[in-house]
């Protein structure tokens, strides 16, 4: 008969989480050596990768297609503004208790939008985050329209102190939404996810709670999402209607998703790295940059649907965060 055990990591994840942890340690340091134009770049760099994560769990495993995840970064930009500016809360702290705030709302949200299936389900989503938008820019003590400056609440904190805290935050947001995606996927709700991705009425018919899983993955998503928001407009000191809720936060999201790699950890991880890649080369010329971006995700949709890092695992059988569990033969004929 022979003697089997239950494999759960790879020679290459070993590998990578001794890496992993070695960037982790470079990038806490980072503060201390680095100029302030790198760290902006890479706080830049770590929100997308975590608003990238927090996609890939709604559409690539939880079957949820939003283009409203902007509702959420809206959510928590507005949350940051009230909490600071209305309620005189720490900005750091009140980055956290934005994400909270947005995934409160989430909850009644998602019981309304899942009643929808589909294209109709991605439309709704939409739709949610225009008619935050505007109910939000009805309020005169929240700027109205043109938005509100939140510059004095970040004035009392001495400049590196502000930009190491910010910075460090950013790392915790980025790398926390890896390590939150993957314990997730590992655990026995990241079973019922997996299934639900392969097929969602054959995980219904084995007792999968489809719709209460799915009702997780979007709190959790909004939250992050929330906390997200409320970072970035701490950092562009600004925050308006248009600007937090804007279509495009949710494309660049889609589109780093696809192009790295639906379905996968690695592939947000891959598809960020492209997208920095293809905005700083091509920053200078204009709508070149939009259309190079376009072209490049139909060009990665026609050719390979499970993107970038999909095709590299399918080829090599690379798991660099290995969520499956696979027979290994230990002993035996």
């Amino acid at each position: 008969m022979g003697t089997f055990e239950v494999v759960r990591a790879t020679r290459l994840s070993h590998y990578g989480l001794a890496t992993g942890g070695a960037i982790v340690a470079v990038l806490v340091s980072m503060p201390f050596w680095a100029d302030p134009g790198t760290q902006h770049t890479l706080i830049e760099f770590l929100y997308f990768l975590a608003l990238a994560q927090t996609w890939n769990l709604l559409a690539g495993y939880g079957g949820l297609v939003s283009i409203g995840q902007q509702a959420y970064i809206g959510l928590g930009g507005y949350a940051l503004v009230m909490l600071t500016l209305k309620f005189g809360l720490n900005p750091f702290v009140a980055v956290i208790l934005s994400g909270l705030f947005a995934g409160l709302v989430a909850v009644p949200t998602y019981a309304v939008l899942s009643r929808l299936q589909g294209a109709y389900f991605a439309v709704g989503t939409w739709v949610v985050a225009d008619m935050y938008r505007q109910f939000l820019a009805n309020f005169t003590w929240l700027g109205g329209g043109s938005g509100i400056s939140i510059t004095e609440v970040m004035q009392p904190y001495e400049a590196w102190w502000r930009d190491s805290i910010t910075f460090w935050m950013a790392v915790a947001i980025g790398v926390g939404s890896i390590v939150a995606a993957y314990l997730l996927l590992r655990s026995r709700h990241g079973i019922g996810l997996t299934a639900i991705r392969d097929s969602e009425a054959a995980s219904e018919s084995l007792g999968v709670g489809v719709w209460r899983l799915k009702r997780q993955v979007y709190v959790v998503a909004g939250a992050i999402t929330g906390m997200v928001g409320a970072l970035i407009f701490m950092t562009k000191l600004r925050v308006s209607p248009d600007a937090c809720f804007s279509v495009e936060w949710s494309a660049l999201m889609i589109f780093i998703v696809v192009i790295g790699g639906i379905g996968t950890i690695e592939g947000p991880i891959v598809g960020t790295v492209l997208y920095f890649l293809l905005r700083n080369l091509l920053a200078d010329y204009g709508s070149v940059y939009l259309i190079a971006l376009g072209s490049v995700a139909v060009f990665v949709m026609l050719k390979q649907r499970s993107g970038i890092w999909g095709a590299i695992a399918r080829r090599f059988d690379w798991r660099v965060f290995p969520v499956q569990r696979r027979i290994r033969r230990i002993s035996g004929d």
